[in-house]
């Protein structure tokens, strides 16, 4: 059976127009700050075999996520969406957000051996099974990348399906291009091979960030 779980820490109207919209919307206490201490709180409500996560500013329609399941269907662990290979886009990101990304990205490629063409994005799909080997701890923004390292680190069979980023229709985000994307460096790196850290530092020794990618479907 079906559920969809809201995770609110705001002081506005928010459960209520939820609840008008989906009357039996379950909503979920955040406990702490930030987006990953957010995702963990709904990861530990949700009662389904499969995740689907996904931000709730409007962004990301729920129209995709018949295709993030249709992988799940067919052999893959872990799903994620990309706005930079054929069939995906944005209407929101920043010049700065897309260089950053490309950056991170380029990192994450480099050191885990992967040919991903998105990273910082919250739209993923996965197994409930394999939430202890995605072993979240992230607070911030660099959950996403967390999660996406580990599914790495543990062998799933990952795949990325195109994914149209829009406009928020409300509120304002809270991301810091800077001080969040030094947060997602440091947890790539902490977790990286010790066999390509040579690399990387040469690559991101002053811990600068860049963004942006592009590709097909990825199978790791």
């Amino acid at each position: 059976m079906d559920e969809v779980v809201l995770v609110d820490a705001s002081i506005d109207a928010t459960r209520t127009m939820a609840h008008a919209c989906l009357p039996d919307i379950r909503v979920v206490d955040q406990t702490g700050p930030g987006k990953g201490n957010a995702l963990r709180a709904g990861f530990a409500a949700a009662h389904g075999e499969r995740i689907v996560m996904m931000d709730a500013d409007g962004s990301m329609s729920p129209t995709e996520i018949p295709h993030f399941v249709h992988f799940l269907d067919n052999g893959y662990d872990f799903v994620k969406g990309s706005r930079f290979m054929g069939g995906g886009g944005s209407l929101d990101i920043t010049r700065l957000r897309h260089a950053g990304n490309w950056g991170l990205l380029t990192a994450v490629n480099l050191l885990y051996h992967s040919n991903l063409t998105d990273l910082c994005y919250g739209y993923c799909a996965f197994d409930r099974r394999f939430m202890e080997h995605l072993d979240l701890t992230a607070d911030g923004f660099d959950i996403e990348a967390q999660m996406t390292i580990h599914a790495l680190k543990a062998g799933l069979r990952i795949a990325e399906v195109p994914s149209l980023e829009l406009p928020r229709r409300s509120g304002r985000s809270n991301l810091h291009a800077y001080s969040d994307g030094k947060c997602v460096l440091r947890t790539i790196l902490r977790d990286r091979p010790r066999n390509g850290s040579s690399q990387l530092q040469r690559t991101f020794g002053n811990d600068r960030s860049g963004t942006h990618g592009a590709g097909l479907t990825n199978e790791a």
